[in-house]
C-alpha cells in the first residue's frame, strides 16, 4: 500500500510553485546545453531548410519575456531565423553528420533503387518528406530512387526538381563536413551515382 504526503498547510505556496519552475526551466536549459552545445559561427543543419551557420545565441525579448534564442542564416536562400534554444532539437536543428553516416548514406546512393507501383503523387509527398527530415540517409534514399534522372530528361518536372532538392541538400552537407567546395562534391556525387 502506498502513502500519500498531505500538501503543506495551504497547499502549494506561490514560492513553492516559483522554486519548481525555476528549477524545471534551469534542468531543461542544461538538458538542451549538454545535448547540443551549439556555439557562433558552428555550422548546422535544419531540417526544413538545409545547411546554415549560427550567427548569435543569445537572450531576446519577445512579448516582455526573455528568451535564450540562436540565430541561423541560411546564406544560399538569403534567410535568418532565430529559434529559442530550448526548443532547437524539436524545430529539427542538429550538428553536421559524422563521416561515417556519410559513408552509410553513400552506400545506399550505390544500391539498387527502390521502384514503386504507387501513384506518383503519394510517392512525391513521401519524398518531399524524407529531404525535408534533414536525415542524410533518407535523402540518401531519394537520391538512389531517382538517380536514372542523373544527365538525363528521363522523368517528370517533379521528378526532376525532387531529385534536384535531395542533391542540393546532400552535397552542401559533405561539402561542410568535407571542407570541399559543392562543386566537387557534386562532381564525385555524380561519378557514383552514375556508375551504380
Amino acid at each position: 500500500m502506498s502513502t500519500f504526503r498531505s500538501p503543506p498547510k495551504g497547499g502549494v505556496t506561490d514560492a513553492m510553485a516559483r522554486t519548481a519552475a525555476a528549477t524545471t526551466a534551469a534542468q531543461a536549459k542544461t538538458k538542451v546545453k549538454d545535448e547540443d552545445p551549439f556555439q557562433e559561427g558552428d555550422s548546422i543543419v535544419y531540417a526544413a531548410h538545409g545547411v546554415g551557420r549560427v550567427d548569435r545565441i543569445g537572450v531576446d525579448e519577445i512579448a516582455g519575456t526573455e528568451i535564450e534564442v540562436i540565430q541561423i542564416s541560411f546564406p544560399g536562400n538569403q534567410m535568418t531565423l532565430r529559434i529559442p534554444l530550448a526548443k532547437a532539437r524539436k524545430a529539427g536543428l542538429r550538428k553536421i553528420v559524422s563521416r561515417e553516416i556519410v559513408d552509410k548514406a553513400m552506400a545506399i546512393i550505390k544500391g539498387k533503387p527502390h521502384v514503386s507501383k504507387g501513384m506518383w503523387a503519394r510517392r512525391a509527398v513521401a519524398y518531399q518528406e524524407k529531404i525535408n527530415s534533414g536525415d542524410l540517409v533518407q535523402i540518401a534514399e531519394v537520391l538512389r530512387d531517382l538517380r536514372r534522372n542523373v544527365d538525363s530528361l528521363d522523368g517528370s518536372f517533379s521528378e526532376r526538381k525532387l531529385f534536384e532538392a535531395a542533391q542540393e541538400r546532400f552535397v552542401a552537407e559533405v561539402a561542410v563536413l568535407e571542407k570541399k567546395e559543392p562543386l566537387d562534391v557534386l562532381v564525385s556525387l555524380t561519378a557514383v551515382m552514375k556508375a551504380a
